[in-house]
């Protein structure tokens, strides 16, 4: 990596997730069978930092855990994929976030969240962690933890010179106060439509549409069309449109943060948007077509 790249921040979630593969997920009142399941250490932060990590660039995590074999388990992953960690703030009372994701015969996937330790997340973490955010990072947020966190984790990056990314992921409106900080929005369809507040279909024309109507206010808004690709707006006008590589999927779990990862690594690197891009498209194609491991129960 280069002596002259940026940090990459991401201020966020960390879960312990457990993975549950099942023939179909149940619908209300039911109960299937399932064939095995297993635990990952997730949350949508802690996946974005590793892929930051994996990526090349980087990477500096702050969040918050408690003080149980979970959070003890996370810390660990962060340590083992090559994430600064010294901000994670470990709590000693309350419970580390959690997840369960329950993946059906497709390979896609429905999940519920707790959220725990995550939602202690403050001004203060951001403060601990100044001598990071002093040095004009790259900053990622998600929606995983409190919105007021996220504007002050915003405003000491932006204090400082950095550009700040919003991956405005589970779907929340960000509050204005937030989004008068964020550079760069990425959502999926879904996301996009409660943003951009019409309808979204799922093609890469849907997405650009979305797109456009998203760069009024962002600056750079970025639609994720699953399947079909990824489109771009900037408030300047400049539209990019990348369809998606054609693999045989496996599962969809993590591609967004996959994408995320790979597309702050890059522009930390000194990478222009078009290419930033491109290369996050690839990264999430590459990892949705990924063998799943083998699940440990």
């Amino acid at each position: 990596m280069s002596e002259s790249a940026r940090t990459v921040i991401v201020f966020g979630s960390l879960h312990y997730d457990v993975i549950v593969r099942g023939p179909a997920r149940p619908r209300k009142g039911e109960t299937i069978t399932g064939q095995s399941w297993q635990p990952k250490c997730g949350g949508k932060g802690g996946n974005q930092a590793v892929a930051v990590a994996h990526a090349g660039a980087h990477s500096a995590m702050v969040g918050a855990v408690a003080e149980d074999d979970f959070g003890r388990t996370l810390l660990h992953n962060l340590d083992q994929q090559g994430v600064d960690r010294r901000f994670v703030r470990v709590l000693p009372g309350g419970s580390t976030g959690m997840s369960v994701a329950i993946f059906d015969g497709e390979g896609d996937y429905g999940a519920v969240i707790v959220s725990g330790a995550n939602l202690t997340l403050s001004e203060k973490d951001v403060q601990a962690a100044a001598e990071l955010f002093a040095s004009a990072p790259i900053l990622v947020l998600q929606n995983e933890v409190p919105d007021s966190a996220n504007v002050a984790a915003a405003n000491a990056a932006k204090h400082s010179g950095g550009l700040v990314i919003l991956n405005a992921a589970p779907a929340r409106m960000p509050s204005e106060a937030l989004a008068a900080k964020v550079d760069i929005i990425v959502v999926n369809a879904i996301e996009a439509e409660l943003l951009a507040g019409v309808p979204v279909v799922e093609s890469l024309e849907g997405a650009l549409a979305a797109a456009r109507i998203l760069s009024r206010r962002y600056p750079t808004a970025v639609v994720t069309a699953g399947g079909e690709g990824v489109a771009c707006v900037t408030a300047a006008g400049e539209e990019i449109a990348i369809p998606a590589i054609p693999v045989k999927l496996v599962s969809t779990h993590g591609a967004g943060d996959a994408f995320i990862g790979m597309l702050a690594a890059s522009l930390a690197r000194g990478s222009a948007l078009a290419e930033a891009l491109a290369n996050a498209n690839r990264a999430a194609a590459e990892l949705v077509s990924r063998p799943a491991p083998e699940p440990t129960v």
